[in-house]
């Protein structure tokens, strides 16, 4: 499991209403300076208190639901598309991708929402199938947690409707307005109950969120400053390429790769590519016109709504869209089983299966040993607490990237936390300053003495009373500056 600030971060606040606090706000986004509702930190809370406040909880949970959504994925290849083996090769390539499983295997907010854009589309599917509303109640209750998650579920949002739409017109053969206005009324109003929490925040403090979500898609002042500008078209083919290339062949992160410089994977991008085209080419020979449309529309969608974001594009933005590539692989080998001779092609067929199958075994990240990282973070944390004599103390981070919450997390557990230094408004008398601070160095090139992160250069003139290798990390313990100039 990865246990870095981020989830350190979760387990702390998922801590915070252990002890009865109320949480109304969840994580900050990584596009811009707007947050996310709170719905991830209610659902690890439990299995933080089931495993007695051990952070492998959550990531047993999020573990849980990696399974579910095999099955699921299994589930709704058999139903949609009437086959077996379909559902079966879906499932199977879903739980051998090794970028599924890395997702599947630690506590992160965007990590369910596979799982619930998957189940919330195979209600859809089922709903409008029937005349039925009470399944379109469970749907807008998903979409609400799955933006919760990641604001990119909007793009789910926008799916849903559009099949809502023109799924129903294609089941009914005509448009029925009523059930039409039923339907996204039951979408919305549970979309409002599961969004709950986080329009109470937005209400009680005047829409900051809502604002600024507002800026960042209609302007360009909060573009993040390492963002370079794609034309639309370019960032639209290098999701569909991804989408394919990182989930189902294992291709390299496209960003690490120029295949100009190395032609050795210019047979695994034209593999790539053929399995693009063959899932794509498979979708005109599906039977089912509901399922057909269905697929149509949460690829073009999904895909095409990527050309509006103002953001570098990582694999997890995909979260909504995980299953689809799986299923549509699913449906090219099922269907080519079917041609003449069947034997030749379903041989055809089960290769290309176990071809995939292998290419995906060995990049399976449990291949290798584990980096154990809550056990480090653990073990540094207990460390430094053992090196305070019990006395108050202050605690800075120095990294490359990480924050300091995973530590923080393990101080707050033992009931030891450091004491926040405030700054000369809040604390003219500098009562926050203990007489030691021990820095963290994940930066093995740091220089604690006259950093200028504020932990450290806000504790004063210092010197150096202690320094230990303690795992991966130096610890150095700094004392107030006794010496002479």
């Amino acid at each position: 499991m990865t246990f870095l600030g981020d989830e350190g971060r979760d387990v702390l606040v998922a801590r915070e209403i252990l002890e009865g606090h109320i949480k109304l706000l969840g994580p900050r986004s990584s596009a811009a300076d707007f947050f996310y509702g709170p719905i991830y930190y209610y659902m690890i809370t439990p299995f933080l208190a089931l495993f007695n406040n051990d952070p492998v909880g959550p990531a047993v949970m999020v573990a849980l639901i990696g399974i579910v959504t095999v099955f699921l994925v299994y589930k709704m290849g058999k139903d949609i598309f009437q086959s077996k083996f379909a559902g079966l090769v879906a499932a199977a390539l879903y739980g051998v991708s090794p970028v599924i499983i890395a997702y599947s295997r630690s506590s992160w907010n965007p990590n369910p929402l596979p799982f619930v854009s998957l189940l919330a589309l195979y209600l859809l599917y089922k709903g409008v199938q029937t005349k039925s509303v009470k399944l379109f109640f469970l749907i807008g209750l998903l979409l609400g947690i799955g933006i919760q998650m990641q604001y990119l579920a909007l793009f789910l949002g926008v799916i849903i409707g559009t099949f809502t739409f023109l799924g129903s017109w294609y089941v009914l053969k005509k448009i029925d307005v009523v059930l039409l206005v039923k339907r996204y009324l039951a979408i919305f109003v549970s979309f409002l109950v599961g969004l709950s929490p986080f329009i109470a925040f937005e209400v009680r403090h005047g829409y900051p969120n809502a604002r600024t979500i507002l800026r960042y898609i209609f302007t360009d002042e909060l573009k993040p400053i390492n963002y370079e500008a794609q034309a639309p078209f370019q960032i639209i083919w290098d999701v569909l390429f991804r989408l394919f290339g990182r989930l189902i062949t294992r291709f390299p992160p496209p960003e690490q790769v120029n295949i100009r410089e190395n032609t050795d994977i210019l047979f695994w991008y034209i593999l790539t590519l053929a399995v693009i085209v063959i899932s794509l080419f498979f979708i005109i020979k599906i039977r089912n016109r509901l399922t057909q449309l269905l697929l149509l529309i949460w690829l073009i969608l999904g895909v095409g709504l990527f050309g509006f974001y103002k953001d570098n594009i990582y694999d997890y933005h995909f979260g909504f869209m995980f299953a689809l590539p799986f299923l549509l692989v699913g449906n090219a080998l099922s269907t080519l089983r079917t041609f003449r001779p069947r034997q030749f092609f379903t041989s055809v067929s089960v290769g290309c299966l176990g071809l995939l199958l292998l290419l995906n075994l060995w990049g399976n990240p449990f291949r290798f040993p584990p980096n154990r990282q809550k056990d480090q973070v653990k073990a540094i944390s207990e460390f430094i607490l053992s090196k305070t004599d019990g006395k108050p103390y202050n605690f800075a981070l120095l990294t490359l990237g990480n924050s300091d919450h995973g530590y923080r997390y393990f101080f707050a557990v033992h009931g030891k936390n450091p004491v926040t230094l405030d700054n000369l408004d809040k604390d003219p008398q500098r009562e926050s300053v203990t007489d030691q601070l021990f820095v963290v160095c994940e930066d093995p090139n740091c220089k604690p003495l006259g950093a200028p992160l504020w932990e450290v250069a806000g504790f004063g003139r210092a010197e150096i009373a202690g320094e230990w290798q303690v795992s991966v990390v130096k610890v150095y313990k700094l004392t107030h500056y006794k010496g002479t100039d």
